[in-house]
């Protein structure tokens, strides 16, 4: 049986629509903004790409979205990738959303949901502690049942954009033990609690990190997304919607690198001819290019299968996400070196794109971890 899972023409205007509007933008433009402390332009150019619909995609009809799968969001998440767009579209519409369709009362989804597709809110999630672990042991954030409330008291690190956060999905602790059972999932209002937001260094400043502390914060019990003590498995499923979509934002990335390293091997002399004639130049950038179609393969076909329900979706997911992430390491490392010195400065873009690579390693959950959920998939 032959699958196209590629795009489709529709899906492939859309990008040449978003692309436009992002080079408009300036392409890496509003991220080295961003790190500068200035934010303006990010909702400008947020606010524009909610316009395009692009907010709006995998949000179900009912709720004022298109009501679309995870295929339909690819030409989004390349194409925020390629200018290294910072904020927090990834987190909200590959994760928050997924969950709330799949686990939200009617309630949350009808609050969350329609402000999601406007464009007007956003998500982050809050998981790590201070054991820096991703398994269910590293999640000691308690909450105490008090009169028909959850009571809060711990410190969540590593935030991605909390200051960009309306809302926070919070891993939190409701039963005794380390272990899978009796974690929950919070949506935590920003806004509406008394939370104290401390910033944290990040190697990659487009994305900026923070500790969030919770002193005795009251949540409602209305505020629980899912089952109590059931948040692990929920986390999980959405997981799979994250990394398949994570895959697709690294490819973006990818092709970027690939079209600088290309470009500049074009345009740099040495020995009075461009250094793109050189044979370990040449093989250099057709390597990157190898990686980069690969990449592209697996997270296309990661998030067909997340769309299809395919039997094979976890171990599609993982693969791809495992791929991606060394992949993006190991070509914006040759990138720099093709560039040579002038790579290393800050003046051109190589920089921001091994930071990148090297952000998303680890973001949430090792490669390790992906290593041994395919093995599991898989029956080894």
């Amino acid at each position: 049986m032959n699958v196209d899972f590629s795009l489709n023409q529709e899906q492939e205007m859309f990008r040449g629509y978003v692309r436009k509007y992002l080079d408009g933008a300036g392409q890496t433009k509003t991220a080295r903004a961003y790190i500068e402390g200035e934010t303006g332009s990010l909702r400008a150019i947020l606010s524009g790409l909610a316009d395009l619909g692009c907010t709006s995609i995998n949000i179900s009809e009912g709720h004022g979205g298109m009501g679309l799968g995870p295929l339909d969001l690819i030409p989004v998440l390349e194409e925020t990738g390629r200018s290294l767009f910072p904020g927090l579209y990834l987190e909200t519409n590959a994760l928050a959303v997924p969950l709330l369709e799949k686990f939200g009362t009617e309630e949350q989804k009808g609050r969350y949901l329609a402000e999601i597709s406007a464009g007007t809110k956003t998500f982050s999630l809050a998981w790590l502690e201070q054991s820096g672990s991703y398994g269910p042991s590293g999640i000691n954030l308690e909450a105490k049942s008090l009169n028909g409330r959850l009571i809060l008291s711990g410190v969540k690190i590593m935030v991605p954009d909390a200051e960009l956060a309306d809302h926070y999905i919070v891993l939190v602790r409701t039963g005794k033990g380390n272990r899978n059972e009796g974690i929950t999932l919070l949506i935590v209002d920003r806004n509406e609690t008394n939370v104290t937001i401390e910033s944290q260094k990040n190697i990659d400043e487009t994305r900026q990190l923070a500790a969030l502390a919770f002193n005795d914060v009251e949540i409602p019990m209305g505020q629980i997304l899912g089952s109590m003590h059931q948040g692990w498995d929920a986390i999980q499923e959405g997981l799979l919607s994250f990394n398949a979509a994570l895959s697709a934002v690294i490819v973006g990335c990818m092709e970027k690198v690939v079209e600088m390293a290309a470009e500049y091997a074009k345009i740099r002399e040495q020995f009075g001819q461009p250094i793109g004639r050189f044979q370990a130049i040449k093989h250099r950038i057709v390597d990157m290019k190898m990686d980069l179609e690969t990449a592209r393969s697996l997270a296309y076909y990661a998030n067909w299968a997340l769309e299809s329900g395919a039997e094979d979706r976890v171990q599609a997911i993982s693969c791809a996400r495992i791929f991606a992430t060394k992949a993006f390491i190991r070509i914006s490392s040759d990138n720099i070196q093709i560039h040579g010195g002038i790579g290393f400065t800050e003046e051109i873009d190589c920089h921001l794109f091994v930071k990148r690579a090297r952000f998303y390693e680890n973001y949430l959950g090792s490669t390790e971890q992906y290593y041994k959920q395919a093995a599991t998939a898989l029956g080894w």
